[in-house]
C-alpha cells in the first residue's frame, strides 16, 4: 500500500490540492473499451472509417478465462456446433459463478464487425436456445451501431446472460455502505430496498433502525444489513413486491448484501470492525452534494483505500442543490481520486450506457472508480445504480473460491445472539472450506487458550435456510444449546483437523498512516485483524526507536487481554484516537492453552 494514503488521514490532503493525474474517464463503446487492443493496419474493412471518439473499432482481445465471450454471428449452427457453443455458454457461466456476458457482432480479436438487423435476430434467437438448454435467461443490455464499411447499418448486441448454479441458492455480492454522518446512507439503502422514495425527512430508514437512539438521533450507531435482489432477468426484487427475505431469496438470482456502517466518528470502531469483518466485495462510499467532502468523509476514503476495498462513490441529496454546487462537489471528488494517494480515474455515470460500462470496467480495473449523483427525494438517476449494480460481477473469480473451498473449514465469529427456540446462534463468513448442518468443529480460543466443541444445528443465509456454505459465504449458524457466555466476537470455529494455533505475541509490517508525535515501544492501540479486535501494546520496533507519519517498520505486538488466532498475511488495522496505522501480519509466536493462562496475568 502507498504510503501517501497517509495524507487522507492527517487531514493534510486539501480538496483543491494535488497534482492532476490523467483526466476523468468517459464512457466508452460497447464494453468501455480504450480502443487500444487491436490489430492496426488493416485493410479496407478494418479501417475506422469515420469513427467517433466515443465508439472505438476495437475491444481488447478475447480471453479465454472470465466471463466475457466473443461472438461474431450465431446463425443457423450445426447440431454439433450447437452443443459446442452450450458448452462453451457452461464454461463461461461458471467463470462469472453464474453470469456471463456476451457481445454479438464482434471477432476474437475485438473487432467491432456489426450484424445486419436479421443476423442480429437469428443469432438472438440461437443465444436464447443456448440459454434455454443449461437453465439461463439472457437480457439485451444494450445495442450500438457500428460504423462500418456497409451500406447497411450494422449492430453489435451486448446480452447478460444469468443462471444460478446447481450449487447454491443465488448470487451474492457484499457492498459495505460508508460515507459521512448524516450524508444520507441508511436513507437510501431504504429507498433500494423498500421500492419507495423519501419523503424529505428520513421517513425511508426508519425500517433499518436496530435501536431506539438510532430512530432518535437519526444517526447510525450498529452495523446492519439490508438487501437487495435481482431476479434472472435484472428486475428488482425488494419488499416493494416481497413480504419477506425468504420471498426475496426465492425470487432472487442475485443478492446484493448491503452492510450498513456508521458515519459519526464516534462510532468509527464500528465501521472499521464492519470493513475488516465482514469482507465485503466492495464499499459505496457516500457523499452529501451540499456538504461535499466533509467529516468522515476522507477518513472512510482512506480506509476503503488502505484495506484495498474496491469503491464507487454516489453523491446524494441532489435534490436540494443547484446543478453547479453538484458539478463542484464532483469536481472536488475527482480531483481527490487523481492524487497520488489515492491514484484513481474517476468515471461519471450519467446514463444507462454508462452504468453498463462502469460496472464492467470497474470489475476489470482496481483503479476505475465510477460516481453516480442521484437523489433518495425525487429517485433521479436512482435507476443507473440499480443497473450498475445488476450487471456487477462478481469480483473474485472461480478458480479463487475453488481454492479456498479445498482448505479445511474456518469460520469467523462476528456476531452472537440467543434466539428462543433455537438457542444461541452466531453470525460471520466461512473464510475457507465448506460447512454443511451437523458438521463437528472446535471453537476458540477462549480465555484460557482452550478450543471446545461444538455441532452446527442449521445455517441460514440472509434469513433463509442453508445446507451448505462454501468459502466466501456470510451465514449464521445455529449451535443449539452451546452456552453462549463462552463465546465472544473475535472467535473462529474450526475444523478440528486443523490443529489450530493461538498467539499472544505477533509481529507485523506496519505503515504509521497518521500520528500526531512519534510512535514509540510501550504504545497502545486498537488492533483489528479479520474478525480480531482488542487493544495491544507495542513491545518493540525493529532497526528503529520511533516512527513517524509515513514511515514503515516491523512491529512485534503483545494483546493485553487473552490470546487469538491470527495467521501469517493477514491484513492489519490499528488506530488509537488520530492514530492509525495499516500492514500484514509477518510472524505469530504460537503458545499452548497453558502458556496462555500464565500470560492472562500480565
Amino acid at each position: 500500500m502507498d504510503s501517501r494514503v497517509s495524507e487522507l488521514f492527517g487531514g493534510c490532503c486539501r480538496p483543491g490540492g494535488g497534482p492532476a493525474m490523467g483526466g476523468t474517464l468517459k464512457a466508452r463503446g460497447a464494453g468501455g473499451s480504450s480502443g487500444c487492443g487491436g490489430p492496426k493496419g488493416k485493410k479496407k474493412n478494418g479501417r475506422n472509417r469515420g469513427s467517433k471518439a466515443n465508439n472505438p473499432p476495437y475491444l481488447p482481445p478475447e480471453a479465454e478465462d472470465g466471463n466475457i465471450e466473443y461472438k461474431l454471428k450465431l446463425v443457423n449452427p450445426s447440431q454439433y456446433r450447437f452443443e459446442h457453443l452450450v458448452t462453451q455458454m457452461k464454461w463461461r457461466l461458471q467463470e462469472g459463478r453464474g453470469e456471463a456476458v456476451y457481445q454479438i457482432g464482434v471477432e476474437d480479436n475485438g473487432l467491432l464487425v456489426g450484424l445486419a438487423e436479421e443476423e442480429m435476430r437469428a443469432s438472438l434467437k440461437t443465444l436464447h436456445r443456448m440459454a434455454e438448454k443449461v437453465g439461463a435467461d439472457i437480457t439485451v443490455l444494450r445495442e450500438r451501431e457500428v460504423d462500418y464499411d456497409s451500406d447497411m447499418p450494422r449492430k453489435i448486441t451486448e446480452v447478460l446472460v444469468r443462471k444460478v448454479p446447481d450449487n447454491q441458492q443465488f448470487l451474492d455480492l457484499r457492498v459495505a455502505v460508508l460515507g459521512n454522518v448524516d450524508s444520507g446512507k441508511s436513507t437510501l439503502l431504504g429507498v433500494l430496498t423498500q421500492g419507495e422514495l423519501d419523503n424529505g425527512r428520513g421517513r425511508a430508514r426508519l425500517n433499518l433502525f436496530r435501536h431506539l437512539h438510532e430512530i432518535q438521533s437519526g444517526r447510525t450507531s450498529s452495523i446492519s444489513f439490508e438487501i437487495l435482489g435481482f431476479n434472472s432477468k435484472g428486475e428488482v426484487v425488494n419488499y416493494s413486491d416481497s413480504r419477506t427475505a425468504e420471498e426475496i431469496c426465492e425470487s432472487s438470482s442475485k443478492m446484493i448484501t448491503f452492510i450498513d456502517l456508521a458515519g459519526h466518528h464516534k462510532y468509527l470502531h464500528t465501521t472499521i470492525f464492519g470493513l475488516t469483518s465482514y469482507c465485503p466485495d466492495c464499499a459505496l462510499l457516500l457523499v452529501s452534494a451540499n456538504t461535499g467532502i466533509a467529516g468522515t468523509t476522507r477518513e472512510h476514503l482512506g480506509l476503503a483505500l488502505a484495506l484495498k476495498v474496491p469503491f464507487f462513490i454516489v453523491v446524494s441529496k441532489v435534490d436540494l442543490c443547484a446543478k453547479t454546487t453538484v458539478e463542484r462537489t464532483v469536481r472536488q471528488l475527482e480531483r481527490v481520486l487523481k492524487q497520488p494517494g489515492c491514484h484513481k480515474v474517476p468515471m461519471l455515470v450519467t446514463s444507462e450506457d454508462d452504468a453498463v460500462t462502469a460496472a464492467q470496467q470497474f470489475a476489470q480495473s482496481p483503479n476505475v472508480t465510477p460516481i453516480f449523483t442521484l437523489s433518495s427525494v425525487s429517485g433521479e438517476s436512482l435507476d443507473l445504480l440499480k443497473v450498475f449494480l445488476n450487471i456487477l460481477p462478481p469480483l473474485t473469480n472461480s478458480k479463487e473460491q475453488e481454492e479456498l473451498m479445498q482448505q479445511l473449514t474456518e469460520f469467523q465469529v462476528d456476531e452472537i445472539y440467543t434466539v428462543p427456540e433455537v438457542g444461541t446462534v452466531v453470525g460471520g463468513t466461512l473464510s475457507s472450506g465448506i460447512c454443511r448442518e451437523g458438521d463437528q468443529l472446535v471453537v476458540g480460543p477462549t480465555d484460557d487458550g482452550c478450543f471446545l466443541e461444538l455441532r452446527v444445528c442449521s445455517i441460514q443465509r440472509n434469513r433463509s435456510a442453508c445446507r451448505v456454505l462454501r468459502a466466501g459465504q456470510a451465514a449464521t449458524l445455529a449451535l443449539g444449546d452451546f452456552d453462549r457466555a463462552l463465546l465472544r466476537k473475535g472467535m473462529v470455529m474450526v475444523s478440528p483437523e486443523m490443529n489450530p494455533t493461538i498467539c499472544s505475541v505477533f509481529e507485523a509490517e506496519i505503515v504509521l498512516l497518521f500520528h500526531a508525535t512519534t510512535f514509540r515501544r510501550g504504545f497502545q492501540v486498537t488492533v483489528h485483524v479479520g474478525n480480531v479486535r482488542q487493544t495491544a501494546v507495542v513491545e518493540k520496533i525493529h532497526a528503529k526507536d520511533k516512527l513517524r507519519t509515513g514511515e514503515k517498520a516491523v512491529v512485534r505486538f503483545r494483546f493485553l487481554k487473552h490470546p487469538e488466532y491470527l495467521k501469517v498475511g493477514a491484513k492489519l488495522l490499528f488506530r488509537e484516537g488520530v492514530t492509525k496505522g495499516i500492514g500484514h501480519v509477518t510472524d505469530v509466536q504460537a503458545i499452548t492453552a497453558g502458556e496462555a493462562q500464565a500470560n492472562m496475568g500480565f
